[in-house]
Formats: C-alpha cells, structure tokens, sequence
C-alpha cells in the first residue's frame, strides 16, 4: 500500500503556512510500514492531513492517491471498505461516546484485530481496568485517550493515525501507551503516522516532517 501527495494544499489553509511546510505543496510518498512524525503548532493542519488520508476532507488542490488510485474518485463504498479494513484515526477530540461505558465505547468496533493483544490485556496494560464500567463522561481526558487508543488498535489497520494522542498523559503513562502501539504496529506490519506538538521520542519513527 502507497500513499501519495503530489502538490496537494487544503485550500483553508493561508500561503503564509503553507510556504513554511515540508509536506503541503510538496511531494510525499508513504510507503508501506513507513513510521512518521509530524510536528507543528497548532493550526498548521495536522489534522486537516489525517482527515484527508482517512477520507474526512476533500477540499483541496493537487493530487492525493491511495495504491495508485485517486482518492477524489474513491466511491462512498470504497472509503468506507478503506476505513473498515485499512485505517484506523485516534481523533484528536477523540469521537467517544460520553453517554456509553468505556467498554462499551472499545466494543463498538464491529471487526476485531486478530494480531492485537485482548481487550482485558492493554485495558490492564494502560490501566484502564477499574474504569472499565464507568461513563466515559465521568473519565478525565487521559484517561479518555487511553480509551480512545485501545480501541484504535482493537480493529484491523494497515496504517495507524495518531493526533496528538498522549497530549493528556504523563510520562510513564505516554511509555505505557507508546510500548503498546509499538508492540501492534509491528505485529500488524502496518504504518504509522502520528502528530504531535512536540515529540514522541517513545516511538521510533522512519521519517520527521515539520508541518
């Protein structure tokens, strides 16, 4: 699997950001198991890139293909197989439901990742576990992110979306978090694209673009 940017720009984005990028108006080539980090301030539009790759976003100029195929002429049902098969986003906002328990938030993915561990071992392994019951709108935004990983990496992926996803955790939980995804990345064979504001230095990553 290949994803490509040719010269692609969001077109909300201003020239001034635009001029400063090494990805926006450039030429990138994600390859297969590629792992890479995406670092800017807030507002240059690093989720504006991951919404675009999972299929959110299409307001923009240039090319952007997925192996081979230009994604402005993907099908509503071939994202949607892309989604379901392909891709997995821990959004920024993170998408859970505050009205349903943690667990039921995880079991909410329809298929299940075969190469990831239990949904009982990474609860346990990040912590989760006596919160496992409670309302999601009861949790702390930490520990709404833990929630959010686990169930990202409870469905199959070949490429893994991070936005900023340990922007809540201290320290050693950040280590937790980054051992986890490491381990289910490297089972899966898959890509991984995270953003950040900062650095990720838990993980190892192939390539560092600046936003």
């Amino acid at each position: 699997m290949l994803i490509e940017l040719n010269k692609v720009v969001p077109t909300p984005l201003p020239g001034k950001i635009i001029k400063s990028s090494e990805i926006w108006d450039h030429n990138l080539r994600i390859e297969s198991q590629s792992k890479i980090l995406i670092s800017a301030q807030s507002g240059m539009g690093k989720s504006t890139l991951l919404h675009l790759i999972y299929g959110l976003r299409h307001d923009y100029t240039g090319q952007f293909s997925i192996a081979g195929k230009p994604a402005k002429k993907l099908t509503f049902k071939q994202w949607e197989k892309w989604r379901r098969d392909s891709i997995s986003l821990v959004f920024q906002d993170l998408r859970l439901f505050p009205h349903l328990s943690a667990q039921e938030n995880i079991e909410l993915i329809p298929e299940i990742n075969p190469s990831a561990p239990s949904v009982e071992e990474m609860v346990d392994r990040l912590g989760m576990g006596p919160y496992l019951q409670q309302l999601v709108s009861s949790l702390s935004h930490g520990q709404r992110q833990r929630i959010a990983i686990i169930r990202a990496l409870h469905k199959p992926f070949r490429i893994l979306l991070l936005d900023e996803p340990f922007s809540h955790l201290d320290k050693s939980n950040q280590i937790l978090a980054c051992e986890l995804i490491k381990e289910v990345v490297e089972q899966q064979q898959a890509g991984l694209i995270l953003s950040s504001l900062g650095s990720a230095s838990s993980l190892p990553f192939d390539y560092q673009y600046k936003l």
